[in-house]
């Protein structure tokens, strides 16, 4: 796996873990990266990244909200 460095703004405050898992779940959420991959990514199974993946904004049913709204209605 490649590495790469940043720099990020003190004032972001964010953990090194906080911003691998942002990056992966959003390579997952474009379809980039399965979940699997998502998880090896940021460092932790894949379980666990599907458990989390919620609180980084990204579903891990491929549906947006709006999209579940109309299939409800559509029922």
């Amino acid at each position: 796996m490649n590495s790469v460095t940043l720099k990020i703004p003190p004032t972001l405050q964010l953990s090194e873990f906080d911003l691998s898992m942002t990056l992966a779940a959003k390579l997952f959420d474009e379809g980039k990266l399965s979940s699997g991959q998502a998880a090896e990514m940021a460092g932790i199974t894949k379980r666990t990244f599907l458990e989390l993946a919620g609180k980084f904004n990204t579903s891990i049913f491929g549906y947006t909200t709006e999209e579940l709204d109309e299939d409800l209605k559509n029922a």
